[in-house]
């Protein structure tokens, strides 16, 4: 078995030869190996195909000089391994008739090379009457009655299918690099000349020269479908490049997906991805029955984070009847039990007395009470709103994840980006600093109002940060200062985040960490704006997800 990684690879002249072919698609724990043999800012895709090489019994693995990063992953594959077949075939970045010759003629050394590498003989009429009898795979295409999304970018693995199919949307085209079908030409007379003219012929990708049209057929394809996902590898700035460039004039919807293709991923993509459907207002919601109890009708909302679990019950006129907000624990089903059960005795209600229950948060899978779970995007969106229906822009900062999200004036999500890949400029952040200088949480906020100093804490990274305050605490700075400084880091981290969302007065901060005065006065000052913070900012997801419910329930 020989293992590919690109749609430019020729797997048909293999497969014409009795070998089996198969997509190289990584979806790795971990880096231990590559983190030894590659540097640490190659390419993750590069990296969990070294690890996937490592892992299988490959006869080779074919590469393509699609980039560096795989340049130095064929380097490494070589030195790893001598005995077996790895080739790197360089793809001609011209579509014109020298590049279609200058292909046949690369595909025929790495023939040879084959040849002499497996004692097998590649027949060209062998050849010829497989790709005629071959069907070419096919898009999916446009479909009535369903959200149809295209994706776009660099490499997407199969998880982002997955997802899209399980919440039945439509794949209407797939355009990234292993995405398209495939074209096979052939003619009888020079039957590997049609078929490198067929392979250069697909969909250009990145390294393409600009004659290929890809940036015309990106606006072709792009303009069907109601919305698109942008998925790019980590550290992969060509695809991030045009991302920011279709991002400036694309008219639909875009979500912009990092990947590092490991398995741990896939809880950061759905919850990208839900959020995504939910923003466009077509994901389909199973109809409910309509119940009342003798009060009256009740739903709840309950948010299931990482530092805090926090429940909302409202009435049929939109009231907050109770709420409740307790420390989730190792838990989260165990926490969202403790919680339902105060938020009851609050309202003073029972079980039964609740028609809906929404849940949201990363934990919203995990409660097996709720009714229906819905992204903590969108109900942030319309807990906003709900408390000031002037906000366009929040900025939610938890206990492990922040996020910036831009509203329009109905409340409904425009845009949104999170940071849930690093614990900087979270709850957690602050809760390891606060340990670091020896006081509580709470008095770290009241403590940076009093700073006379300004410092700079310059790194964002929590274990590194710890240990640059660790060094101011060593130079005798004041806890005062040090705390402030912490604060403007944190300003610094959201303000970033708020840019790529898109700024738009007015703001709004919700999250427990906008009860930290600190950063609440960091912000502002690099904002030059106030934000607008709710007497309890923990509970408007929880909030939202009581409105999803009432909705429901009221048929709207």
């Amino acid at each position: 078995m020989i293992g590919y990684i690109c749609k430019y690879a020729p797997i048909e002249v293999f497969e014409s030869m009795g070998v089996k072919m198969e997509r190289i698609e990584p979806e790795v724990t971990n880096f231990n190996q590559a983190e030894i043999k590659m540097h640490p800012n190659i390419c993750s895709f590069a990296k969990g195909v070294l690890e996937e090489v490592m892992e299988k019994d490959y006869e080779g693995v074919i590469l393509t000089t699609c980039c560096d990063s795989i340049r130095r992953l064929y380097d490494v594959l070589k030195e790893e391994f001598p005995d077996k077949f790895i080739y790197m075939l360089d793809t001609p970045r011209l579509l014109k008739e020298v590049g279609v010759g200058l292909y046949e003629s690369r595909i025929r050394a790495m023939i040879r090379a084959y040849e002499e590498f497996s004692g097998k003989c590649f027949d060209e009429k062998v050849f010829l009457d497989y790709i005629r009898d071959k069907e070419e795979s096919q898009q999916a295409g446009m479909k009535d009655h369903t959200v149809n999304i295209g994706i776009l970018g660099a490499r997407a693995n199969d998880s982002i299918r997955e997802i899209l199919e399980k919440r039945n949307a439509n794949v209407a085209f797939d355009l990234t690099c292993t995405g398209l079908g495939r074209k096979l030409f052939y003619d009888e007379k020079e039957p590997l000349r049609e078929y490198a003219r067929g392979l250069l012929g697909q969909f250009p990708c990145m390294r393409m020269e600009q004659a290929a049209g890809r940036d015309e057929l990106i606006r072709r394809y792009a303009d069907s479908v109601d919305g698109v996902i942008y998925h790019t590898v980590q550290f992969c700035d060509n695809y991030a490049y045009e991302y920011a460039w279709l991002k400036s004039w694309l008219k639909r919807p875009m979500l912009l997906l990092e990947t590092d293709y490991t398995k741990q991923s896939y809880g950061q993509i759905l919850t990208r991805i839900e959020a995504f459907l939910e923003s466009l207002g077509k994901d389909a919601i199973k109809p409910v029955k309509k119940m009342e109890g003798k009060n009256g009708m009740y739903v709840l909302g309950i948010d299931s984070g990482s530092t805090s679990t926090n429940a909302v019950i409202m009435d049929q006129d939109r009231n907050i009847t109770a709420f409740s907000v307790v420390r989730t624990g190792a838990k989260s089903g165990e926490s969202a039990d403790k919680v339902l059960e105060e938020v009851l005795e609050k309202a003073s209600l029972s079980r039964e007395d609740i028609s809906w229950i929404v849940s949201t948060g990363y934990g919203r899978v995990s409660i097996p009470f709720a009714d229906e779970n819905v992204t903590e995007i969108s109900c942030h969106g319309k807990g906003a709103h709900y408390f000031n229906p002037k906000i366009r822009t929040i900025l939610d900062i938890g206990g492990q994840d922040s996020k910036a999200i831009r509203l329009s004036e109905n409340g409904e999500v425009k845009d949104f980006v999170m940071n849930d890949k690093c614990a900087a400029g979270t709850g957690r952040f602050l809760e390891m600093i606060a340990r670091t200088l020896e006081i509580s949480l709470d008095e770290m906020g009241a403590l940076a109002l009093t700073s006379t100093e300004n410092i700079e804490i310059t790194s964002m990274c929590s274990v590194f940060a710890e240990s640059e305050v660790i060094s101011l605490i060593a130079n005798n700075k004041e806890k005062n200062d040090i705390a402030n400084g912490v604060c403007n880091a944190i300003a610094n981290k959201a303000y970033g985040l708020l840019r790529r969302a898109g700024m738009e007065p007015d703001f709004m901060m919700t999250g427990g960490v906008a009860k930290n005065p600190g950063v609440v006065r960091a912000v502002e000052r690099k904002l030059g704006a106030d934000l607008y913070i709710c007497q309890e900012p923990e509970i408007v997801g929880a909030t939202g997800a009581a409105l999803y419910a009432l909705e429901q329930m009221q048929g709207k």
